[in-house]
């Protein structure tokens, strides 16, 4: 606020037209998220629906088992298909599979189990960081997909580091 007043009392005529630029810039990002989620989230039901997601889903599942430590196979499920869809770099497909899965987790009790999922989603190891891209090329950029590998470090780094936290930090039984 303090900077709006002080631009419209130094050039009103400036302030206008940053209004309108900003607001502008605003309105193309937000069209270009919604595209950037309107296909993905497609191309992620496609997924669904031609047994894809599942089938990723199954191949993560023994592991995903070990990492929650969870015997509840619906929520362990659950978990694997929002950690598949954070691989894929779904935006926004994640969240439900993930919500689901933390409510069977804490309704059976398994607190190191939801504490391990949240983390993971917050970090969200990202194999194909589809959203960045997209943004990259919707703004402009030379290579949009040079951050491919300084993603997949990142997150594979923030993802190690979290579950690690996570495992040494549990409650465990006397």
């Amino acid at each position: 606020m303090i900077s709006a007043v002080t631009l419209l009392l130094i050039d009103p005529n400036g302030f206008l037209s940053a209004l309108l630029k900003g607001g502008e810039k605003a309105a193309t990002l937000s069209l270009s998220l919604l595209a950037v989620y309107c296909v993905w989230l497609g191309f992620f039901k496609v997924a669904e629906r031609s047994g894809i997601a599942e089938k990723l889903s199954r191949l993560l599942f023994p592991a995903a088992k070990r990492l929650f430590r969870s015997q509840n196979k619906d929520a362990v499920y659950l978990a694997a298909c929002n950690l598949t869809a954070n691989f894929l770099g779904l935006p926004g497909a994640p969240t439900p599979l993930g919500i689901r899965a933390a409510e069977k987790f804490c309704a059976a009790r398994e607190h190191y189990a939801a504490d391990m999922l949240f983390v993971l989603n917050a970090t969200s190891l990202q194999l194909l960081p589809t959203t960045a891209i997209a943004l990259r090329l919707a703004f402009g950029s030379a290579d949009a997909a040079d951050i491919f590998l300084p993603t997949l470090l990142a997150t594979l780094f923030s993802t190690l580091l979290g579950g690690t936290l996570v495992f040494l930090t549990r409650k465990r039984k006397p």
